[in-house]
């Protein structure tokens, strides 16, 4: 590949959306917050062709992510066969790409579906309003936590960074971060998006309060137009309901405009998933690996 691989930075973020605003169906994993707070967790480093952004992992081993740009406007055959080695995997491929490789390249696609990497969408009226016995458990933790506490909800901005990094260190140690490569890894792109919020132009987010002290928090930013993607909402455990308090809270103040939220993968944790789950999706944005052979 004669592509120059090159890190991922924040002064081509604006060229980056650009393209991401043509792909028609966007997964959670390529918006360039997620790319830049994962980078130095997943050696993520991109390369500028064309109309289109190729994105390379190299950690914990190499591997390509879908292109990001206009899919519909690319000769794939002849791409495939002029540019890219045969036997290549892509990684995180979402359905709507998947099927057009096949459609243009037939028999050569191999497509194996990742479960633990499908983004899970809601309705966000309904994580508002929280309706119905689907809802019952999670508006009684809701009201719980309202009940029991006298909280002020903010929109999240730079005057609350350093609160919220105290708070991010108290949930590190509470959960143990140092035992848990995950949470560590997650630490860290919390903390890198925390010390650069100034630099990117469609972070939003909340945070809880109580007795002046951030209980929970939640970071964010629009995915498309309709969708808005949650990246990281955390809480203090010692909190009962916190954790439905900031997600609707959250939606409720910042979310007008929006029908859908992402809410990412959960990554084949089976609590994760067990957690995703309770909040009644409404759909997933399924994605694959992908095998293009000769």
């Amino acid at each position: 590949m004669e592509w120059t691989f090159e890190p991922i930075s924040l002064d081509r973020q604006h060229d980056y959306r650009a393209r991401l605003s043509r792909v028609p169906q966007l997964a959670s994993d390529y918006s360039f917050l997620n790319l830049w707070a994962w980078a130095e967790e997943y050696g993520l480093t991109w390369a500028w062709n064309g109309d289109l952004v190729w994105i390379k992992q190299t950690l914990p081993q190499e591997a390509l992510w879908a292109p990001v740009g206009a899919w519909a406007a690319v000769d794939w055959p002849q791409l495939f066969s002029s540019a890219l080695p045969a036997g290549r995997t892509f990684i995180r491929v979402p359905e709507r790409l998947a099927a057009l490789w096949q459609e243009q390249l037939g028999a050569r696609v191999a497509v194996t579906p990742e479960r633990g990497h499908w983004d899970y969408i809601y309705a966000v009226d309904e994580l508002v309003e929280l309706p119905g016995n689907r809802f019952h458990n999670k508006k009684n933790l809701l009201s719980q936590f309202t009940k029991a506490h006298a909280f002020t909800y903010m929109d999240f901005g730079p005057r609350l960074i350093d609160q919220a990094m105290a708070m991010q260190e108290d949930w590190c140690t509470w959960r143990d971060c140092e035992s848990s490569d995950m949470l560590a890894s997650e630490n860290r792109a919390i903390l890198r998006i925390l010390n650069r919020w100034d630099r990117f132009d469609r972070i939003m987010g909340g945070a809880i309060f109580v007795e002046n002290i951030i209980v929970a928090y939640t970071l964010a930013e629009p995915l498309t137009d309709e969708t808005l993607v949650i990246h990281f909402e955390k809480g203090c455990p010692a909190y009962k309901g916190v954790y439905q308090a900031i997600n609707q809270m959250f939606l409720a103040r910042a979310a007008g405009g929006f029908r859908y939220v992402n809410r990412e993968q959960d990554l084949g944790s089976e609590g994760l998933r067990k957690a995703k789950l309770s909040y009644n999706p409404v759909d997933f944005l399924k994605k694959s690996n992908v095998t293009i052979a000769a």
